[in-house]
């Protein structure tokens, strides 16, 4: 991951920009860079992952004067980059995005809609002497902006390189860019342009053949790669397809609660395999309630399922960073929001299915994929979502729902149908879905609950409503990370959408917890 920060004004002295970027120094370790202009300031943090040599430093500058910072991977860029010097560009570095100027002098925004990429970045044009920003249409990479006291818009990384500097912060919507004081959608990857009316096999088929492309894409590193295996089906996935295409051992990584860890010994069979050179990382409740206050602060939420989930995630990817040479992790995300969670097989019906995969989609930049970001970068280490291709996502959503509801017993099972075969061991392919903070162990939502239960009385409700403006919390575990959140983020609630909740509408999904272990269909999910 890279950082990156732009102001549109120059009423900030630059001190204080400096001093506010700071906070994400972690997600660019090898180097930093100021360039202020006359209209505004670029700033950026350097993750070298691309073209690492000194020349690929940004912000990249062009001869007229523009110039960008960019956190992105440009998928195919070799190419691109060929054809662009048959027009007569001339490159410097090894860094894909050094294309994005003269992609930008060649398409202007419509070449948002044409890269495949993963992407945030803060654009300036000198001859129209005015910014532009930028966001993938996932939001696999964080944005967020504001405004300052002038009226000028800010964007940063993380949100809390904008403490300070704005009243209020809001994360850039995914699939948009800004110009000219206006956000314009460029692509929604919910949308459903015309139905897929491929047979079964053809569908699964398709399935394969695309996320074995995602996963290839994201092999190009000019760095170590390394893998999170969970030994859930979608990070073993990954891992398989990656151990098959490199013909060699991989490195993989699991996490698990000392006391209780059901996921280590499925990644221990997945490891053993696919032949992965295997490592295991234990955590303790102790080191689960240490790390609570810095995990909320690094999140930017205060979304209970987020906290969770990240828990394991944060620390495993910290032993990662200390233990190994590692820079780049491949990961599982993305996959539920695809093809279903354990809640999803009480869909009343295929479009009610296909309705929550679009709203997840949607959401999916402040919960899932924000718990892999700052996870992965706050650790100095960058994250890449072979399921977030946005090829493989705009099949898949294109699918007719009624393939893709749970009618074969199986969660997921358009997926598994894709890669029976050698890829894994059935134990692994055919294991039903774990809540993951549930999976590294149940002790650390049992945990992180017990703490709420000493720290809050019998009153605990009217703490809650000191926050009933949005998102009231709803348990003494919600109200806990809350008031924690508030303390490093005061009144910014509204950076997310809500609490992340199975469908309550749906019968069966009446939950007050958001944990799939609540669910009558949980069966040995977590076993």
């Amino acid at each position: 991951m890279c950082s990156i920060m732009g102001y549109t004004g120059t009423d900030i002295p630059l001190s204080r920009l400096e001093t506010a970027f700071a906070a994400t120094k972690s997600r660019g370790p090898d180097g930093s860079r100021v360039l202020s202009l006359s209209a505004g300031t670029l700033l950026f943090h350097r993750l070298a992952i691309m073209g690492p040599e000194p020349a690929g430093m940004q912000p990249f500058t062009a001869p007229d004067g523009s110039a960008v910072v960019c956190n992105g991977e440009l998928y195919g860029f070799r190419e691109l980059k060929r054809k662009l010097e048959a027009k007569g560009y001339r490159f410097v570095s090894g860094s894909d995005c050094e294309l994005l100027l003269p992609l930008w002098r060649e398409r202007g925004a419509e070449m948002f809609a044409e890269l495949d990429a993963e992407f945030a970045l803060v654009l300036y044009d000198a001859p129209a002497d005015s910014f532009v920003a930028a966001r993938d249409p996932i939001g696999i990479r964080p944005l967020y902006y504001g405004y300052s006291e002038s009226g000028r818009i800010l964007f940063a990384s993380e949100p809390r390189s904008l403490l300070g500097l704005t009243d209020k912060i809001m994360p850039f919507p995914p699939g948009h860019y800004y110009q000219n004081g206006a956000f314009v959608r460029y692509r929604d990857m919910s949308r459903v342009e015309q139905v897929c009316e491929d047979d079964l096999e053809t569908v699964c088929a398709n399935i394969r053949e695309k996320l074995i492309l995602g996963v290839e894409k994201r092999l190009d590193a000019d760095v170590p790669v390394g893998f999170l295996l969970s030994g859930g089906l979608d990070s073993s996935l990954v891992c398989a397809i990656a151990a098959k295409l490199l013909g060699k051992p991989i490195e993989t990584y699991a996490v698990g609660m000392s006391a209780d860890a059901i996921d280590l010994k499925y990644a221990r069979q997945a490891a053993d395999y696919i032949g992965s050179n295997h490592h295991e990382i234990y955590i303790t409740e102790q080191d689960v309630l240490d790390t609570l206050d810095e995990l909320i602060y690094t999140l930017g939420t205060y979304d209970i399922t987020t906290i969770r989930a990240s828990m394991g995630m944060y620390l495993v990817c910290k032993a990662i960073r200390e233990q190994s040479d590692l820079r780049v992790l491949l990961t599982g995300e993305v996959s539920d929001e695809l093809f279903g969670y354990k809640y999803t097989d009480f869909a009343p019906s295929p479009e009610a299915f296909q309705q929550e995969a679009e709203k997840r989609i949607q959401e999916l930049h402040m919960y899932d994929v924000l718990r892999a970001d700052r996870c992965i970068s706050a650790n100095s280490l960058e994250a890449r979502v072979p399921f977030g291709d946005l090829e493989l996502v705009r099949y898949v959503m294109s699918i007719d729902p009624a393939k893709k509801v749970n009618i074969y017993g199986k969660g997921k099972y358009l997926l598994r149908h894709a890669f029976e075969g050698d890829y894994l061991p059935p134990s692994i392919l055919q294991r039903e879905k774990a809540a993951f903070s549930d999976a590294v162990g149940h002790s650390l939502a049992d945990g992180l609950k017990a703490c709420a239960e000493r720290v809050y009385g019998d009153g605990w409700q009217a703490a809650a409503e000191r926050y009933s403006c949005h998102a009231k919390p709803f348990t003494k575990e919600s109200l806990l990370y809350r008031e924690i959140f508030e303390k490093h983020y005061p009144g910014q609630a509204e950076m997310v959408a809500g609490f992340w909740m199975p469908n309550r509408n749906w019968e069966g999904c009446d939950v007050s917890d958001p944990s799939a272990r609540v669910l009558s269909n949980y069966g040995a999910s977590g076993v």
